[in-house]
């Protein structure tokens, strides 16, 4: 399987996705930290992806994407953004109503 064929694999598995670095409960950056955070304010179910264990799909994903940095959070496959849109979204509590019409909260 190509890295194309692996991202949408893990993309669509689940309702929400978010490619990280490091894990939910051990983030290896702020962003990271804050994106599960706001995540876990609101209840979410997601799926974390460690970009750091697989660095063909980091690259990959940056291409695939057309987003350069990480994370990334998709929902119902689609890039919701990083962790500046997330948190705007969480404030204004668009990110809750997306994710609740994801089924994920």
């Amino acid at each position: 399987m190509d890295v194309v064929e692996r991202i949408k694999a893990e993309i669509g598995s689940s309702p929400v996705v978010l490619f990280m670095k490091g894990t939910p409960d051990f983030p290896q950056c702020g962003f990271s930290a804050q994106t599960v955070a706001a995540l876990r304010a609101i209840g979410a179910q997601f799926k974390s992806v460690n970009i750091f264990e697989d660095p063909e799909l980091r690259e990959g994903l940056k291409r695939y994407s057309n987003w350069p940095t990480y994370p990334q959070l998709y929902v119902k496959g689609e890039l919701v953004g990083g962790c500046d849109i997330t948190l705007e979204m969480y404030e204004s509590g668009e990110l809750k109503s997306l994710l609740e019409g994801a089924g994920a909260v």
